[in-house]
């Protein structure tokens, strides 16, 4: 449920997608780590945080391997491994939402709604990081330059888009909108 829609009641996030998590009776009256009075624990925040960074590493390090392995520039490369973020980002919350019998499309708009700003707060940072390490782009996938720059770049992603995610699901958006539907990632 939604921090702020009562126990069998819908939420906004319901009425866009036609959707009631009345539907889903076995994931209505779930806490998920947000505290009563609109507050949100960090420890679901986090959560919701390495939810994203799990989809956001699996996409960028296999868009680095299939652009370096075709040659291509380092910003073709970064492109393609920012695109398989988001992919890989929204198919993870898909995954769970599809397997909550939550139809294939609403899944995708719950999906875009709960993700997309964490995923481009993560991806902002985490290559704001890597360009910033002076020579962690051009080092290539063999280099232990590249993969403790990438390291820690996932590392400054994840704290400071943890406080991010926070806010948004203490407002009923982010990760809210996806826990109405399933507990378990």
């Amino acid at each position: 449920m939604s921090p702020t829609a009562p126990e069998g009641t819908g939420s906004q996030a319901d009425e866009q997608l036609g959707t009631t998590p009345a539907a889903h009776p076995q994931h209505t009256g779930h806490d998920h780590g947000a505290a009563t009075g609109g507050q949100t624990s960090w420890r679901s925040a986090a959560q919701a945080t390495l939810h994203c960074l799990t989809g956001c590493a699996i996409g960028e390090v296999l868009g680095m391997i299939i652009g370096t392995a075709l040659g291509w520039s380092s910003w073709s490369t970064v492109l393609l491994a920012v695109a398989l973020a988001f992919v890989f980002g929204y198919a993870l919350t898909m995954r769970g939402l599809l397997r909550a019998e939550v139809g294939f499309r609403a899944a995708l708009k719950v999906a875009l709604a709960a993700d997309t700003v964490s995923i481009i707060v993560m991806e902002v940072l985490d290559n704001a990081v890597m360009l910033a390490v002076p020579g962690a782009m051009d080092a290539g996938l063999s280099s232990w330059l590249f993969w403790a720059s990438l390291v820690f770049a996932f590392a400054v992603a994840f704290l400071l888009t943890t406080p991010v995610n926070r806010w948004l699901i203490t407002r009923g958006k982010g990760h809210a909108v996806v826990h109405q539907y399933h507990h378990a990632h």
